[in-house]
């Protein structure tokens, strides 16, 4: 087996959700969905057309299996995976996949937040389902959300070219709800809803 083989064989592994042991073997896996969005190449690009700089709905639905797997289900969504889809986010420039991936990524972004600012959050294959409302979950006051977690989420967000409706739309009614003043989260978003 060449050392290419190899490597193409070692990704695979990581891609299956029975392989997945924890949140850091997720976000590794979403690092290869990733690669395979900027080079319509790889293991989750196999026997279909796929081109580079594109995400369609395999994609999206290997970052579901990926976010859903046993191993995390009831652990909620890190820092690491979060970050991971926002640079799949990044990397797309034209999508197929009907809204599937912003919607995962909005509720996958939520619930970072939520459980990082101390808050109760339900298992992945709840809150991550196209079927649950985000709203039925997520928190609706800036005041239960830890402005580090915010600070961190505008940093993601800021500047760049493609929005979230669902997100923007969560992050205005949370720093919303608090009446907090713009300049606590200085350049927060480029709201252009």
């Amino acid at each position: 087996m060449s050392a290419s083989t190899g490597m193409l064989a070692d990704r695979i592994i990581v891609l299956e959700p029975s392989r997945i042991s924890c949140r850091d073997s997720a976000a590794l896996a979403l690092t290869v969905v990733r690669d395979g969005v900027i080079t319509g190449e790889g293991p989750t690009t196999r026997g279909r057309v796929h081109f580079s700089r594109a995400l369609d709905a395999d994609d999206a639905a290997w970052c579901a299996r990926i976010l859903t797997a046993t191993a995390v289900e009831h652990q909620p969504v890190s820092r690491a995976e979060a970050e991971a889809l926002f640079e799949i986010n990044d990397a797309a420039a034209e999508r197929s996949d009907e809204g599937v991936f912003d919607d995962l990524l909005a509720k996958a972004v939520v619930h970072h937040a939520a459980s990082a600012s101390g808050l109760a959050v339900p298992p992945r294959t709840v809150a991550l389902s196209p079927d649950t409302a985000i709203e039925s979950w997520a928190p609706a006051q800036a005041n239960v959300v830890d402005v580090a977690v915010l600070q961190w989420l505008a940093s993601q967000m800021r500047g760049k070219r493609r929005s979230n409706r669902t997100l923007m739309r969560m992050v205005a009614t949370v720093v919303g709800a608090a009446a907090l003043p713009l300049a606590h989260l200085p350049n927060v978003f480029d709201i252009g809803m």
